[in-house]
């Protein structure tokens, strides 16, 4: 088989090589099928593989299941999502532990405007139920193109899926497993109609089982994907901690809704609060002005098409204070614009606020000084 499917796929499922592992290969050969083309001897010499590892990369096997995983591809009509193609969701191909490949169904744009993951307990509370349809509601009416990620879990997640196809919103639930099944089997009614609006996304091969070792690795991707990541309820310890905490460790906004001091379905939002890895929210709107979407929206309506207008020469500027002279703008629209990587505008966005050119405003909305 010679299909250019087959090594990126196959790239995933060699003993000893993770996601970052994975992704220094892909940048030291340029791409996946010279990985496995090369010499065992060479391989063996690149820094971080050894010859376990080469050995591994060697072995036929890995070719052989990488190409029974395409052929259930084509059969059930999966979308692949390798992380070197445009396609690859761009917010989370900057986390460093992004996966080399994804697997998904549907009807969705995972490079939306805007993206809000939803996360929290398994055992929701009327309360957190009640919550998550406010926002999602709330949401729908403001932005009714917002996707709205999830885990499909019991609880708070299943509830913002339902409510999102309610209030016609795209829905994205990532899973632990392969697409060759839904867990819980209780949400496979749900799982099918997000597929109309949205859908079902994994970095796993069919014929994984939803172990337990899976949810916490399916987090980072719910966390990834989003702009802001929203816990509505959580108990000290749980999943929805775990994604709040990738969500703060990738640069992300974290919101939480703060509960009764007494109230264990609360302690985990409460935590967050605390120690300042999570924004305290009393409603929707607290959200839309953390994040800057409203005024955002608004400006965006205001004129059909950006135009660089400066009222001075703009001399020794740099192209992001040029861009910035108009108006405040999102790190995306800033990225958009220039045509440069992310992590290379990041970096630049730093150094011009150390220089004291520019201001970091909540959101990762910037604006210039003065």
């Amino acid at each position: 088989m010679n299909d250019p499917r087959l090594y990126p796929i196959a790239l995933t499922m060699i003993n000893g090589v993770g996601h970052i592992l994975g992704r220094n290969l892909l940048q030291y050969f340029g791409n996946a099928e010279a990985i496995f083309k090369e010499k065992q001897q060479i391989l063996e010499k690149v820094p971080g593989i050894g010859e376990y590892t080469a050995r591994e990369i060697k072995k036929a096997d890995v070719l052989r299941k990488a190409g029974k995983e395409v052929d259930f591809i084509d059969k059930k009509d999966v979308s692949l999502y390798i992380i070197t193609d445009d396609m690859y969701p761009y917010r989370l191909k900057e986390c460093a532990d992004a996966p080399i490949v994804l697997y998904g169904k549907g009807n969705v744009n995972l490079n939306n405007r805007k993206i809000l993951s939803i996360v929290g307990t398994r055992r929701a509370t009327g309360y957190g139920n009640d919550l998550t349809e406010k926002v999602i509601q709330e949401i729908a009416a403001a932005f009714p193109d917002m996707l709205i990620v999830s885990g499909l879990a019991y609880g708070i997640d299943i509830q913002a899926h339902r409510c999102a196809l309610k209030y016609k919103l795209p829905t994205v639930g990532v899973l632990a497993h392969g697409l060759d099944r839904i867990y819980p089997h209780a949400h496979r009614e749900t799982a099918i109609r997000m597929l109309e609006n949205g859908g079902l996304l994994t970095d796993f091969p069919s014929d994984t089982n939803p172990d337990r070792q899976n949810f916490v690795m399916r987090n980072r991707i719910v966390a990834g994907l989003a702009d802001a990541t929203l816990v509505i309820e959580s108990a000290d310890k749980g999943g929805s901690l775990i994604t709040a905490d990738l969500a703060f460790c990738y640069g992300r906004e974290v919101f939480a809704f703060p509960g009764r001091v007494n109230d264990k379905n609360s302690m985990g939002c409460n935590k967050l609060i605390r120690v300042n890895k999570a924004g305290l929210i009393t409603c929707t709107q607290d959200l839309l002005d953390a994040m800057n979407w409203e005024k955002e929206e608004k400006k965006q309506k205001g004129s059909t098409q950006t135009v660089l207008a400066f009222d001075e020469e703009p001399g020794e500027l740099s192209e992001i204070e040029q861009l910035l002279r108009k108006e405040p703008l999102h790190i995306n629209q800033i990225t958009l614009q220039l045509g440069k990587p992310v992590h290379e505008v990041s970096s630049l966005l730093f150094d011009l606020e150390m220089d004291g050119k520019i201001k970091a405003l909540p959101g990762q909305m910037y604006k210039l000084n003065g």
